[in-house]
């Protein structure tokens, strides 16, 4: 119960949907060309004011490789922030390749990781941001079918199509 006597909203399925972009725009990055997943999560921590901007309004940064232990395991979730309008921790993963299924079962077990020993009793489920590269909307809508728990699949776009190729 919260302070006045009402309980905890459930998030609904349309609520992450609404705030969560599909796509992102993070050319502001200027990672070097290959980069790895570490080159992505420096870049995203250097340019933390810019993320933000792009990500939306209402997230609150948390930290980087979060501790989440699990039995006698230790596990690290890339970024964590809390959301203020859905009054949840969201987690996010980066990836720098396709989505991949079982990106989804990790997202999973590091949700229910947050929602058992991280999250305060007034708060929401906590959502899961899987960004990738690239993601197939076949796969996608497939390994998200039975998924219970709120996790988003959104691409991200590291330079700007080129006027000539758009003109084309």
């Amino acid at each position: 119960m919260l302070s006045d006597g009402k309980a905890p909203s459930a998030i609904s399925q349309a609520a992450p949907a609404n705030i969560i972009r599909d796509m992102y725009m993070l050319e502001f990055l200027d990672l070097p060309d290959p980069y790895r997943e570490y080159d992505l999560k420096k870049a995203i921590l250097k340019n933390m004011k810019k993320f933000l901007l792009e990500i939306g309004r209402d997230f609150i940064f948390m930290g980087e490789e979060y501790h989440l232990q699990v039995g006698k395991n230790d596990y690290y979730t890339d970024l964590i922030f809390f959301h203020r309008e859905l009054q949840c921790l969201v987690a996010i993963e980066l990836k720098i390749d396709d989505f991949k299924p079982e990106y989804l079962g990790k997202m999973q077990f590091y949700l229910e990781a947050l929602d058992r020993d991280v999250k305060k009793p007034h708060e929401n489920p906590s959502v899961g941001i899987i960004l990738c590269k690239s993601k197939d909307e076949d796969v996608v809508e497939n390994a998200l079918s039975r998924n219970m728990s709120p996790t988003m699949i959104s691409e991200y776009r590291t330079k700007l199509i080129s006027k000539e190729i758009y003109a084309a």
